[in-house]
């Protein structure tokens, strides 16, 4: 295996691991297991607790890449920024690359990722070889798609942590060309939208070329965009949207673009998508005065984190006489011939715009069989589902209650045969959550590799934000 190093320091990963083990050991029965980590990537509020948390300042690298296999060994903790730092030089990259920089492998498994390649590439879980978990007993196993551990590494998908920590994992990478040639395609009718990603989806082309990446903007239900991506080494003056430009609204103005491939990974994380504009991040001035290093999701996610905890904005609008808002963070699974019913029933429901649209479909098996289901997060093989992500707050109504907007959501998703990521505000009771989210298979893991359930259940983390 030919290693790489990310920061010019060979990684000891059995220490790591030794570490995160005695740290583990250390937290006493009946306390709360929580990662020390600076950065994260969720949404909700979740309680404090006073017991310290697991070593993982270890397991944050990759561990080397194999270019003839395509595979890299990769530990939990190991941002995708560090992970694309690692494989672009072997011309190869994971199969699917979540928006954000500081999102890790681990947490992506744990908690699902999605990004462009998903229309062929499925979840970053399916890239998954075998992976090393850390269990709520305190062992180390290491899961296979068949063999001992076949239902940990299918249930671990969604688990947010409640089945254990990856701290070490071997996925499957693909090669990548310099550029990535861009056409951004417009839409006024939303089923012509969905036509249009079903033929890609089927054909994996468009017009002609080649597509290996999709993904989508809908302004308002009469403008909505279709970006089609294709691996290239042809690109003369690539755009730069890390200065001045802003990525998103490159859509309404260009009908083709270049980006390197480095830059078209992480296009969506210098504004957070458009979230940016909260903080003033788009305005000509303030743009040229924020340094374009802090110009970054984690950030802005810090900032959010802030707001949380001091509610100054919150308390700035009492002052102003405005009403409350609730938060509506959400990506929803919508299956594609559902999906233009949903963007206008949100767009006249929630009015929440822009929002992200990224098609997506369980990966196709390599050889002779049926694709797999995943238990904690069963999409349907073989159907098409389109991702959509709004992320923003709308005002609490008179009468009405802070999570109503995201309850409704909830119950429109769940009509539509959709399914919710839980890695934000989620309001279901036990039941129907048990019902959505694989609670039988869940229960049967959990008591097979945690059997003192030191763990923080499934359930709890992601409704009761424990």
């Amino acid at each position: 295996m030919c290693a790489v190093r990310v920061d010019h320091r060979s990684v000891d990963h059995d220490s790591a691991v030794e570490a995160l083990r005695r740290s583990y050991a250390a937290v006493p029965p009946g306390e709360p297991v929580r990662l020390a980590k600076r950065t994260s990537n969720l949404f909700r509020p979740r309680s404090q607790v006073r017991t310290p948390g697991l070593d993982v300042s270890g397991l944050t690298g990759v561990i080397g890449v194999d270019p003839t296999a395509r595979t890299a060994d990769v530990q939990g903790m190991c941002t995708y920024e560090d992970l694309v730092d690692a494989t672009l030089p072997h011309g190869l990259m994971p199969l699917v690359v979540p928006q954000l920089r500081t999102i890790t492998l681990g947490g992506a498994v744990t908690g699902l990722g999605i990004e462009s390649t998903s229309f062929r590439n499925g979840l970053p879980h399916e890239s998954v070889i075998e992976m090393d978990v850390l269990t709520g007993s305190g062992e180390i196993v290491t899961a296979r798609p068949d063999g001992e551990h076949a239902e940990l590494f299918a249930a671990f998908p969604n688990s947010m942590g409640s089945l254990g920590y990856a701290t070490r994992l071997r996925i499957e990478l693909q090669p990548v060309r310099r550029y990535v040639g861009l056409r951004n395609i417009r839409f006024t009718k939303l089923e012509a939208l969905t036509d249009a990603i079903a033929e890609v989806t089927a054909t994996r082309s468009w017009a002609g070329t080649p597509v290996d990446a999709m993904d989508g903007v809908m302004f308002s239900p009469g403008e909505a965009y279709l970006v089609l991506g294709t691996f290239t080494d042809e690109g003369e003056r690539p755009s730069d949207y890390t200065g001045q430009d802003i990525y998103y609204r490159s859509l309404r103005r260009r009908v083709r673009d270049t980006l390197t491939t480095y830059d078209y990974l992480w296009r969506w994380d210098t504004d957070w998508f458009w979230c940016s504009a909260a903080f003033g991040v788009q305005h000509p001035v303030v743009r040229r005065l924020w340094p374009a290093r802090y110009r970054r999701s984690d950030v802005y996610h810090r900032l959010v984190r802030l707001e949380h905890r001091h509610g100054v904005a919150a308390r700035i609008d009492r002052l102003r006489g405005r009403p409350a808002r609730e938060r509506v963070v959400q990506d929803v699974e919508i299956p594609l011939e559902r999906t233009a019913d949903f963007l206008r029933w949100f767009a006249g429901n929630v009015g929440m715009t822009p929002v992200w649209l990224c098609p997506l479909r369980l990966r196709e098996p390599a050889g002779p069989g049926s694709a797999r289901s995943w238990p904690l997060y069963p999409l349907r093989p073989g159907q098409d589902y389109v991702n959509i992500g709004f992320w923003g707050s709308v005002p609490i109504a008179d009468g009405a209650a802070d999570g109503d907007v995201n309850r409704l959501i909830e119950r429109v998703v769940s009509e539509m045969g959709g399914h919710k990521s839980l890695y934000s505000d989620a309001y279901y009771d036990r039941d129907s959550f048990e019902r959505l989210y694989g609670g039988p298979t869940w229960r049967a893991v959990r008591d097979r590799y945690d059997p003192e359930h030191r763990l923080t259940g499934l359930y709890e983390k992601a409704v009761a934000r424990a």
